[in-house]
């Protein structure tokens, strides 16, 4: 209630002290103004108050007056949103330097909230004690954070190095101290050996300057320890002595404060070079000579320490030093070792040989992006607010859900080396896109980074790899599986771990049963007690058919389920059988799962025969509803097919599903709504763009509408259900045509509707983590607007919006209308806002109106009056839409790495991509509300990284963008030139700068953000290929694709009822007021104002259309009396000439008012061919519909070449197209991908 106080009051406050005073006594003067000269022939304004003036002056104010309350609900939900995160913690560690600073703090962090509680943890008072909880902490922390790393060199994000560095010591060992990755330690030592030898300080000075680097602190003691105990370990009796008396005389030094008078600090790098030699030789097999050459190292050890280092006095501890002095002058010092054999010590001494060699800070480790992002969110969640886990036999149990129909499954090598128009193949793109990850992908499978991928073909196991490796950086069914098995692999690491009681753990740490985990994986009790817990069903539609068809995609399927025990497909069987001489289809809905027995073959679960065909509505619902049948459990998740998922994320599951046991209001949970992260965000600029436009939505935007607004519905995968609540409530899936295109969002509703509860939580990024692919062509981002635009429109026909509206309080009603249909119908009205401007400008200026008002406020000098007719429309909804966006940015990425960021999309023109968007929903979303039949439409999941032909462009912006737009510089145009502006060319910049770029961004962004949009020869190709598309007349089964006709036919289809046509003729009337006002404006026309004007226009246009008939007429038709129609064509064309002189010598007729007469003539055209066009059927029984088509077919050309002419003209320019590229590619170039071998292509030049 508070929420929608603060935006009310800011609405209502800036709606009555800006927009609605400042014009009340303008508008009364307005309608006491008398005796105005109207340009044209009036039929409301002169004896009415001068009504088309006032409402002209307030239809914009009033558009404006419905939609700034959504202006005001977006900032202050931005703001909402920004302080609920902060409160969250998100967004704390942001970077490697933070998760390397706060590193020691995530084991106690793990063990409070994803490790089960343990007895007595916290009951640890003394410094002794705080150590060994640490430590306990530390060795239940290390197996998660090493499977984790594992996990990420499996995936190919970190080389084996790396991982070695990243890896986190077992911490069961007898140090006295924990262990850390080698990551923070490395060089480490050596900055200490230097601030020791350099330093004049006391003990107390260095040691200080050491311990200001909690690390290099770290660093030393380990240091101090670990060759304590390993020399302890191999020398013999004597040997040992001699360690016992040199670390009893150090902590002496300490103790005294004498360490740097007792001891030559300055020689410690030639110690630590003796041990650095002795750990080189220990790391390796034992051998005789290596065994000698130990010797020769711990003695020449002995000897740098006894004559080099020591300074003490030894006659303190006379028959130690004796001994070992007679023994190393008899050779008997240290003669036998005891070589490292215990895998503990092995492994220490590895260790450091690492920590005395690594020189380079390893501060940049890992150098993968995606893999510190994903180590970034892990670490940070870890102090986040979630619920206890509880041990995996006590979680609650649930099912994850995957529909599939036909998509790619498992890139075929055909697939992968399969090259486009330009030469490149999918496994190039994916080499030049993904370089460090394909070196580490032949580093895994045991070849040379420099390996060429046509030597990999020799080895089947090697192609299958780099099929799964391919795979797994597309939007595959592959890479969706391996995400959600993740889920059971937790499970099992989970439980294997569990199974040592906390009783036992203190003594069990010096085992390697609680920390060694390699076989987790084949442990049965670990195995069993996951599938008890986790089951993964994809319902794979037609699998029975691809199976009997032999599809490549049924044998890829089987080799995941082959791969993936756990994995059970769902599908719909269709048996055919004769009875009584009839075909009999009979459907059944059957779970099959791998055959251990068979490579291909799958062992049927269930069959349950279906009554009938159960696919009635939207197939993707449909698949869903035949197979809800087969998930177990409390809880199912619903993954689509182009989504990921991350093992770190996977072990936060149980702790999710205790959220359905927690408090959050006066219903518990039905829907546990997670953030996903969109991983496609990675080379083009409208990948960013899409990218941070969602993860705004699915993060600030659900955060706030989960809590405070309790409106967040599904809006879409991967929510977790309440199983049980929904399959007893009409299920997940609302399937019924048309109506459900979106059917995610019903389900909310559907949940909501019966007092459900439907949260949101950000501690797991499910796409859990889970990665979700977007497509990031501007086709492809258009496509999925589109469909989600239309699917909005259908919602706003529901009877679930409807029945939600009826049920809701005020301001509840407000919050659910402002985030789902409201969000798009303000949109809509941001567009008509601008159209109710210029046709209120375009209204005064053709009227004669505005001139003659604003003279005599000029005169009266009434200032109030002349700035409300021209106020200037810099009202951008798209700065306030971008708030949000910032506002996310800088919780999550920190303020100064918030603004260069989106200073950087300003200069890659996101404004632009925003504002063209802004289009795309306003057309399907209004096309929806005025005719229906939204459709679902298919965006593709491939790489788009292309060249899109100008043809390809035209079709799918022609009507959404290109009309609209050229629509708006017409208006512009005509106010330019018969507009009143005693500012001149300032004013009208102002006042129209935001038009021209609302109507620049929507003609040329799908070509400015088209790949090689710019080059001469693409463009040459394409004007080729879209005027064989324009003049191809098509035909039966012909395409849109392929010829003008067959698409113009396909645009029309939309407009099927009485009602769509009537809307569409309303609609299409206001393109006659140009040909009204602006043949009053002529010259030729003196000072007349009678209608006969307008009427002998009319005439004029229908003698053109006739011209333009005759010089049309069908060559198959005229066939028989061509010399005819060619002297007839001559004499018109003759005499349209001479009429033309004659008019202009004899009357007022000038050439401007030639150019004024195709302004007034081309919208009136459009206007009367929209109007035919939707009135199709009664044009083909009058026979007309030839006519209007060839008419269609002109203005379609006409409009194409306007656009293509600025195009062509730029591309004369070679640095225009680099300009491009680099606007498009920057994130490629930042990171140094070769971007350029992606859009030069394979293929040679071809000559034009």
């Amino acid at each position: 209630m508070l929420f929608w106080l603060v935006i009310l009051s800011g609405k209502f406050s800036f709606a009555y002290f800006l927009q609605i005073k400042p014009l009340v006594e303008p508008t009364r003067d307005i309608i006491k103004e008398t005796r105005i000269e109207y340009s044209w022939h009036d039929f409301v304004s002169k004896n009415n108050h001068n009504a088309l003036t006032v409402v002209s002056v307030w239809a914009p104010v009033v558009a404006i007056y419905l939609l700034d309350i959504y202006v005001f609900y977006t900032v202050v939900s931005a703001v909402c949103g920004f302080l609920l995160g902060a409160r969250d913690r998100l967004g704390e560690i942001r970077s490697l330097e933070a998760l390397h600073k706060l590193f020691e703090q995530f084991p106690g962090a793990f063990m409070d909230t994803l490790h089960v509680p343990l007895p007595n943890r916290s009951s640890h008072q003394f410094s002794v004690q705080v150590v060994e909880k640490n430590k306990v902490d530390a060795a239940r922390f290390a197996p998660f954070w090493n499977e984790i790393i594992r996990n990420l060199r499996e995936e190919d994000y970190i080389t084996n190095f790396e991982m070695e560095l990243l890896l986190m010591p077992k911490n069961s060992g007898d140090l006295p101290l924990v262990q850390w990755p080698l990551f923070l330690l490395a060089s480490k030592i050596f900055l200490a050996r230097d601030i020791a030898v350099e330093s004049k300080d006391t003990r107390e000075e260095i040691w200080d300057r050491i311990s200001r680097d909690d690390y290099m602190m770290y660093a030393v003691q380990e240091c101090y320890y670990s060759i304590k105990l390993i020399l302890t370990e191999i020398l013999d009796d004597v040997g040992r002595k001699w360690v016992e008396r040199i670390y009893d005389d150090i902590d002496t030094s300490i103790k005294n404060k004498s360490i740097h008078i007792d001891f030559q600090l300055i020689k410690l790098p030639l110690v630590i070079s003796r041990v650095t030699a002795l750990m080189g030789i220990l790391r390796e097999t034992e051998t005789p000579e290596l065994e000698r050459g130990a010797v020769r190292a711990v003695q020449d050890l002995y000897d740098v320490m006894r004559f080099d280092v020591l300074t003490i006095n030894m006659r303190e501890n006379y028959d130690t030093w004796s001994l070992l002095t007679k023994a190393r002058d008899e050779g008997r010092l240290f003669e036998k070792l005891k070589w490292p054999k215990n895998t503990d010590l092995k492994m220490q001494v590895k260790r450091l040989y690492s920590l005395l060699t690594i020189k380079e800070s390893a501060s940049s480790i890992p150098k993968n992006l995606e893999a510190r992002r994903r180590l970034e969110f892990f670490t940070n969640s870890l102090f986040m607010k979630m619920p206890r886990a509880k041990p995996v036999r006590e979680m609650l149990s649930f099912s994850v859900f995957t529909p599939y129909y036909s998509e790619i499954v498992l890139y075929s090598m055909a697939e992968l080396l399969k090259k486009n128009e330009d030469g490149i193949s999918i496994l190039f793109y994916l080499q030049k896109i993904y370089p460090d990850e394909w070196k580490n992908f032949l580093a895994r499978i045991g070849r040379d980074e420099n390996t060429l991928e046509s030597e990999l073909y020799d080895s089947p196991s090697d192609i299958l790899e780099l099929r799964f490796w391919a795979s797994y950086r597309g939007q595959t069914l592959a890479r969706t599986v391996r995400g959600m098995m993740y889920y059971r692999k937790a499970l099992m690491l989970q439980t294997y771990l569990e199974s040592t009681t906390a009783g036992d753990l203190e003594a069990a740490m010096g085992c390697d049963e609680v920390t060694d985990t390699h076989g987790f994986e084949l442990s049965p009790e670990a195995r069993a007690q996951a599938d008890l817990k986790f089951t993964y069903v994809v319902t794979c539609q037609i699998y029975g058919k691809q199976k009997e068809e032999q599809k490549p995609e049924a044998a890829d399927i089987a080799l995941l389920m082959q791969r993936n025990e756990a994995l059970r497909v769902a599908f719909i069987d269709v048996v055919e059988t004769l009875k009584e001489g009839k075909v009999n289809t009979e459907y059944y809905s059957k779970l099959v799962k791998a055959d251990i027995n068979g490579k291909d073959k799958s062992q049927e679960i269930y069959s349950v025969k279906l009554p009938g065909n159960p696919k009635l509505g939207e197939g993707k619902p449909e698949n869903q509803n035949h197979a809800i049948i087969f998930t177990r459990g409390n809880a199912v998740q619903t993954i689509d097919m182009n989504q990921d998922n991350y093992f770190e994320e996977a072990l936060k599951m149980r702790n999710l599903l205790e959220e359905f046991h927690s408090d959050h209001g006066l219903r518990p949970p039905t829907i546990l709504g997670v953030r996903e992260h969109v991983f496609t965000g990675s080379v083009s600029s409208l990948a960013s763009f899409m990218s941070n436009q969602e993860t705004s939505f699915v993060t600030l935007g659900q955060r706030v509408l989960a809590n405070p607004l309790k409106v967040r519905m599904h809006y879409g995968h991967p929510d977790v259900f309440d199983r049980i609540f929904h399959i007893t409530r009409g299920g997940i899936s609302k399937a019924s045509r048309i109506i459900n295109i979106s059917e995610d969002i019903f389900s909310g509703f559907n949940s909501t509707l019966r007092q459900g509860n439907v949260t949101h939580h950000e501690y797991i990024q499910v796409n859990l983590q889970v990665g979700k692919g977007r497509d990031v062509g501007l086709n492809q981002i258009a496509l999925f607007e589109g469909k989600v635009s239309g699917g909005n429109g259908e919602q706003v026909l529901s009877r679930d919006v409807y029945r939600l509206g009826q049920l809701f309080d005020f301001f509840r009603m407000m919050s659910f209308y402002f985030t789902t249909v409201g969000y798009y119908f303000c949109t809509m009205l941001t567009v008509l806002t601008v159209y109710a401007f210029l046709y209120g400008k375009t209204y005064l200026a053709l009227s004669g109106v505005g001139e003659t008002i604003e003279e005599r406020a000029r005169i009266t000098k009434n200032t109030a009056l002349s700035a409300a007719l021209n106020t200037q429309f810099l009202f951008q909804i798209g700065i306030f839409t971008a708030v949000p966006m910032v506002l996310g940015f800088i919780l999550e990425q920190g303020f100064l790495r918030a603004i260069v960021s989106f200073v950087t999309m300003q200069f890659q023109l996101c404004t632009v991509f925003f504002t063209f968007s802004l289009g795309t929903r306003t057309h399907y979303f209004g096309r929806t509300i005025l005719h229906g039949g939204a459709r679902y439409q298919a965006t593709g999941r491939g790489f788009v990284v292309r060249h899109i032909k100008f043809s390809e462009n035209y079709r799918l912006y022609s009507r959404s963008h290109f009309v609209k737009g050229l629509e708006v510089v017409l208006l512009l145009i005509v106010y330019l030139a018969y507009g009143y502006n005693e500012g001149g060319a300032l004013s009208y910049i102002l006042l129209s700068i935001s038009s021209w770029f609302m109507a620049l961004s929507w003609l040329f962004a799908p070509y400015l953000f088209n790949p090689s949009g710019f080059e001469w020869q693409k463009v040459v190709e394409d004007f080729r290929d879209w005027t064989n598309w324009l003049l191809y007349r098509g035909g039966i089964g012909v395409k849109g694709e392929e010829s003008w006709e067959a698409w113009w036919e396909e645009e029309l289809a939309h407009i099927r009822s009485l009602g769509s046509r009537i809307a569409e003729t309303i609609l299409s009337l206001r393109f006659f007021i140009f040909q009204y006002g602006i043949v009053y404006k002529l010259n030729v026309k003196g000072s007349s104002t009678s209608l006969t004007i307008y009427g002998l226009s009319w005439i004029v246009l229908a003698v053109i259309i006739i011209l333009f008939k005759v010089f049309t007429f069908s060559q198959k038709i005229s066939v028989n009396f061509q010399l005819l129609l060619r002297f007839i064509q001559g004499v018109a064309l003759l005499m349209a000439l001479a009429g033309l002189a004659v008019a202009v010598i004899l009357t007022d007729l000038s050439v401007a008012d030639i150019f004024a007469s195709l302004l007034a003539f081309i919208p009136t055209g459009w206007g009367i061919l929209s109007i035919a066009a939707a009135w199709k059927p009664v044009m083909k029984k009058l026979g007309l519909w030839k006519s209007v088509r060839s008419i269609a077919r002109l203005y379609d050309a006409g409009m194409g070449m306007m656009i293509f002419v600025p195009i062509a003209l730029f591309s004369w320019f070679p640095f225009v197209s680099t300009f491009q590229t680099r606007l498009m590619f920057n994130q490629a170039f930042s990171r140094g991908l070769e971007i350029s071998l992606i859009l030069a292509g394979n293929n040679p030049n071809t000559g034009i």
